[in-house]
């Protein structure tokens, strides 16, 4: 890893930018916000997050999914102003939660997240992400009639995208073997345009510097601390915490680096929550770690933390270039279902490894109880709501299950 060029640390960079655009882009798209004050959001939480956590993990910020809901309900009632209040109320949450885990003790911690906690939940990470990729990929569920269905094109560049990622990953040499993932997207990026599956309106009305006018009025904006609104945003970040740790769990898992006890979850969690104080000022989406690019960690085995950091630069830039931003733009959402689905299928794996690497013995009732728990639930439960727009995901669920079955179970049975 040191003797990566900086030439190539750059590509590498653009990689992992490659792997978290879809996801951050889409929670503003969903939430009425603005995707250019949301990169700008991701790439400066995540320089934040590194000098936080002492520039020692691998991780990149996104734009969190579980305040969707809130996020769309705050901005069509109460306008951006209102958001930016409930976003900064979430980021000091998460900074008095990092307070209270510093207190408690590294070690405390970690004696609630053994690896037949950790191990299940990061499968439970991978596997509910997975309908998401296959529904990018072209394949389609309809719970109502039980039924499926297939767009053929999309389909085929997904399946071109994987088949492409394989033969890098696998027989590539030097460098290239590194980025199987930038590969996949340009060869699946040529054939979707081949099939006439690439919108090019976007690149050439797009300027090529400088934030449109409503990324400026959002990023303007003085936030209103409306009681409303905070009340709608700020409690999502106290369901989300275990979360947080199942991602600095797989993410340790997958370097090979014990980040809990170095730099400290306190800190990972601090990183967190200064990140989203940040993006609450500018008007992005409250941030978290991002899974795809632990997916990208364990793909490459590149674990340069300056790599991720190169990737949030990158992610600076493109919110003010917006040539750039309309090309990522056009990507074809089958094109990232074919990479997200290896990425999210590498995680699961990361989650068995775990489990083996502790040498757990299934033998004992304990174990399979825990871990039979923790799967079905995580994958089964999807967000129950638990008043408002205030909602619990399965993940949640399925960690506080395990947590408290590992507390309370004996550990001779």
């Amino acid at each position: 890893m040191n003797t990566l060029s900086a030439g190539k640390k750059a590509i590498l960079g653009f990689q992992h930018l490659l792997a978290m655009f879809g996801a951050t882009v889409l929670v503003p798209i969903l939430t009425g916000m603005d995707t250019s004050v949301a990169l700008l959001s991701a790439g400066l939480g995540t320089l934040i997050f590194h000098a936080v956590t002492k520039r020692k993990v691998p991780v990149f910020l996104g734009s969190s999914f579980a305040f969707i809901g809130a996020l769309a309900m705050t901005l069509s009632q109460y306008g951006i102003g209102s958001v930016k209040g409930g976003v900064i109320g979430a980021g000091i949450v998460y900074v008095l939660m990092a307070w209270i885990i510093q207190i408690a003790g590294a070690d405390t911690i970690r004696s609630f997240f053994p690896p037949i906690v950790t191990g299940p939940v990061i499968i439970v990470i991978g596997l509910r992400l997975s309908p998401v990729a296959l529904s990018m990929a072209g394949y389609a569920y309809d719970g109502a009639t039980q039924t499926g269905s297939v767009d053929g094109k999309s389909i085929i560049v997904a399946s071109i995208v994987i088949l492409t990622m394989i033969i890098v990953s696998i027989f590539a040499k030097g460098f290239f073997k590194l980025v199987p993932i930038l590969a996949s997207v340009v060869v699946g990026y040529i054939a979707a345009a081949a099939m006439g599956m690439v919108n090019f309106t976007g690149i050439q009305e797009a300027g090529w510097l400088g934030m449109s006018g409503v990324a400026w009025e959002t990023v303007t904006t003085l936030p209103t601390f409306n009681l409303a609104a905070i009340t709608a945003i700020a409690p999502i970040a106290m369901v989300i915490f275990i979360e947080h740790f199942g991602d600095i769990t797989t993410n340790g898992a997958v370097v090979g680096k014990d980040f809990f006890k170095d730099p400290g979850v306190h800190r990972t969690m601090l990183g967190d929550g200064l990140a989203t104080i940040l993006a609450g000022f500018l008007g992005g989406p409250a941030n978290t770690t991002y899974s795809e690019n632990t997916g990208v960690l364990a793909v490459t085995k590149v674990y340069d933390p300056s790599v991720l950091r190169l990737a949030a630069i990158f992610a600076i830039v493109l919110s003010l270039i917006g040539k750039f931003g309309a090309l990522i733009n056009s990507i074809p959402t089958a094109v990232m279902g074919g990479v997200s689905i290896i990425l999210f299928g590498m995680i699961a794996s990361v989650g068995v490894r775990t489990m083996v690497e502790a040498q757990l013995d299934f033998a004992h009732s304990r174990n399979l109880i825990i871990a039979s728990l923790i799967l079905v639930t995580g994958i089964a439960i999807d967000n129950i709501f638990i008043g408002g727009t205030l909602s619990i995901s399965g993940l949640a669920i399925a960690a506080f299950i395990g947590i408290v079955l590992n507390k309370v179970l004996p550990s001779d049975i």
